[in-house]
């Protein structure tokens, strides 16, 4: 883990991909003297079952340490229009880092908002993302709103991956099977089918 770039207390924004997600991230922030507060803002995810599914965990699991959180508008078809164009783009390609500055770049005018200078993001815990892209677009989102400033972390490390799992199991959150649009679906029906086809042998590990 990265030493945070601030003192004790400092409130931080955190945009939540999902409750999963975040859990880790906001136990170690609450243990390292971080106060988060938490943005859902995810217009990708669809259909809007699973936006909501995903959002009421992320509530339920904020309400339940007592922090702050706060719901980002849906607006799907604004994200559509984001990454029109893109829609053949394979997972990690183009259209991701397109959905990853529309949502931190809302992150950051959120944070403008409530007048809390950093934002951060739990799309840095997936070993599913480009962490390069993800750090693009923080910056690209604090160079256009003044007063902020992007905690470029990585998630993924000093067993944090390890805590989301058990947290998972701990609160029994729903654990989505894709990242969260039609097209990362479309790609994980892909790859499942694939697999059925083709399975990978008994003494292979598959990640």
């Amino acid at each position: 883990m990265n030493s945070k770039p601030f003192d004790n207390g400092t409130e931080v924004l955190l945009h939540a991909c999902c409750a999963p997600c975040s859990s880790a991230i906001v136990e170690w922030m609450m243990n390292n003297g971080v106060k988060p507060t938490i943005f859902y803002y995810n217009p990708n995810i669809y259909p809007f079952e699973e936006y909501n599914i995903r959002k009421n965990e992320s509530k339920r699991h904020a309400e339940s340490l007592g922090i702050r959180w706060i719901d980002g508008d849906y607006r799907h078809d604004d994200w559509l229009t984001c990454v029109k164009g893109l829609e053949g783009e394979p997972e990690r390609g183009q259209r991701c880092l397109q959905c990853f500055r529309m949502r931190l770049l809302e992150t950051a005018r959120k944070a403008q908002e409530l007048n809390i200078t950093w934002f951060t993001t739990t799309l840095a815990s997936s070993r599913w993302k480009n962490i390069e892209q993800i750090n693009n677009a923080g910056h690209y989102a604090e160079t256009l709103v003044p007063n902020t400033q992007f905690w470029a972390q990585n998630w993924r490390k000093g067993g944090l991956q390890e805590r989301r799992n058990q947290l998972l199991r701990e609160y029994q959150f729903y654990n989505q099977q894709y990242c969260g649009c039609e097209f990362s679906q479309r790609n994980a029906q892909e790859r499942k089918v694939n697999n059925e086809k083709d399975p990978a042998p008994q003494d292979t590990q598959t990640t």
